[in-house]
């Protein structure tokens, strides 16, 4: 059986040291179906939150290599390297701590309290726990546990 979440973890292990070198972030690894295109998807930033044209060349470049070297993927697929954008996925504590403050929208795998999608300002994140102001003035503490997808979101 193909799992996708195994290809992430793999091209994960690829990427990071063509990061580091590059002193990039790894943001996120995707690997998902689009019509009938399969995507890799490598998310990465430098340490301003940018990431310049140049350095997704150079990184596309270097991994395509490996890829091609390694042939992990039983799929024909398309890459792309790019900045995780204003959305951006929150993975790690750094992001929790980085983005304190700032609007984030979380889904959860269950329902809590009728809802699976929630929106609010990022108050703390704590032993697996992030705390969120919601917009409608009460405060939540979800578990990582249930938490299925975090990123930062903006309001139009």
């Amino acid at each position: 059986m193909f799992y996708l979440g195994k290809v992430a973890d793999l091209v994960t292990e690829f990427v990071l040291p063509i990061a580091h070198n590059e002193n990039l972030n790894l943001v996120d690894v995707e690997f998902l179906k689009e019509g009938s295109d399969w995507i890799l998807r490598v998310f990465l930033e430098n340490k301003e939150g940018e990431l310049t044209i140049e350095e997704c060349e150079r990184v596309s470049r270097a991994l395509s290599v490996i890829l091609d070297e390694e042939d992990p993927i039983d799929k024909s697929y398309i890459l792309e390297v790019s900045s995780p954008g204003l959305e951006r996925p929150l993975k790690t504590e750094e992001d929790f701590e980085r983005f304190q403050g700032e609007l984030i929208s979380v889904k959860t795998f269950k329902k809590i309290d009728g809802q699976k999608e929630f929106i609010g300002i990022l108050k703390a994140y704590n032993n697996g726990q992030i705390k969120i102001d919601l917009r409608n003035g009460k405060e939540i503490d979800l578990d990582d546990n249930i938490i299925a997808r975090v990123n930062l979101t903006f309001e139009i």
